[in-house]
């Protein structure tokens, strides 16, 4: 998937990937969605983004560990 949101400079917040230039993280959108913090809530937040920006931000973090270990509490 080509990702045509997510942005990253390493003159602007450190590299962190953001949206579309903006000095918003990924990882902030992504926080707010695991708060249970709705797209139209984002958006209200955030007025400089635009609802494609929460679905492409999610799809990068999705992306972002699909082939990677974590720790993670064993099941049993």
């Amino acid at each position: 998937m080509e990702f045509t949101r997510v942005t990253t400079n390493p003159r602007q917040m450190g590299g962190v990937p953001c949206l579309r230039g903006l000095r918003i993280p990924v990882a902030t959108v992504g926080a707010l969605v695991a708060e249970g913090q709705t797209t139209d809530n984002i958006l209200a937040l955030y007025p400089d983004l635009e609802a494609e920006d929460v679905r492409e931000a999610l799809m990068f973090a999705s992306e972002a560990v699909r082939e990677r270990a974590l720790p993670l509490a064993s099941g049993g």
